[in-house]
């Protein structure tokens, strides 16, 4: 059975998708008033992230907890950089963390967005900022600006007006050294709503899995907990690298199922057999 209140650890408007999926399911989110998720890590680089994207959820899930003095807490985290297998575009890799005290359960729900709003110019002043203006989506989606020179040293964040978006890429400019400004996207959920539109469909996703109770022990949160490849060559009936199955369980119980891929796929292409296609 779901609790009626989760502790939610975010300060960035994170409950604007999450709140809505959650609510359908009797599950009012409390967010710890004062509560700084960003000593757990920053996108710009001044706070390093501590551990892996999953450790960095759990321990502002387990903030949040501690503070409102809830069983359970929710809490997402989002990297955003070259895509794992096409290096050469951007892509974004979102997780949602919900973490249970009591039950002493951990669900980890993971979405990949291969079109994010994610991306950087350098430039010395406003005109020549126009094309990636028009391409990201500005005024709506923000922006922070720091020296060329110095990257990982903002000197503002979150602008979403022209003026102060031309003073701060100015007083950049100045103080780089080669006279250029550093303007990226920003990628605070509340200041970028491509970013918004994932958490939404990632709260959807997690809000389904909760929906789903364990056929053993009817905890909450039955899904896919891994993928195993070998899917069997069309032509020769090889393994290939291919997924062939997914691993449906609970993580409270441990009790877990080999289900067939969700496409329906049966074979695959000779193209991606190591046999045949050497």
């Amino acid at each position: 059975m779901l609790p009626a209140l989760a502790a939610f650890g975010t300060m960035h408007g994170k409950e604007a998708a999450f709140g809505p999926p959650l609510a359908a399911l009797g599950v009012a989110l409390i967010l710890p008033e004062g509560l700084d998720t960003d000593r757990f890590g920053t996108f710009t680089g001044e706070v390093p992230r501590a551990g892996d994207m999953t450790a960095a959820a759990r321990a502002k899930a387990e903030a949040a907890r501690r503070v409102i003095g809830l069983d359970v807490a929710l809490a997402s985290e989002g990297a955003y950089g070259p895509h794992p297998t096409i290096p050469f575009i951007p892509a974004g890799i979102e997780i949602a963390l919900w973490r249970d005290g009591a039950r002493g359960q951990e669900i980890v729900e993971r979405l990949v967005d291969e079109q994010p709003c994610f991306d950087h110019a350098e430039a010395a002043d406003m005109a020549a900022l126009a094309p990636f203006l028009a391409r990201i989506g500005f005024p709506q989606t923000g922006l922070i600006v720091a020296p060329a020179s110095a990257r990982q040293r903002p000197l503002a964040k979150g602008l979403r007006e022209a003026g102060a978006l031309a003073e701060a890429v100015g007083r950049a400019a100045r103080e780089s050294g080669d006279g250029r400004a550093f303007v990226q996207t920003d990628m605070r959920a509340h200041m970028n709503p491509r970013r918004m539109e994932t958490l939404r469909r990632l709260a959807r996703r997690l809000a389904d899995r909760l929906a789903h109770p364990c056929p053993a022990c009817a905890a909450p949160g039955w899904g896919m907990l891994r993928t195993e490849a070998g899917l069997p060559c069309g032509w020769c009936g090889r393994p290939t690298r291919l997924v062939a199955r997914e691993i449906h369980g609970c993580t409270a119980c441990g009790h877990s199922k080999a289900m067939p891929r969700r496409d329906g796929l049966a074979e695959a292409e000779p193209g991606a057999c190591e046999a045949c296609n050497p």
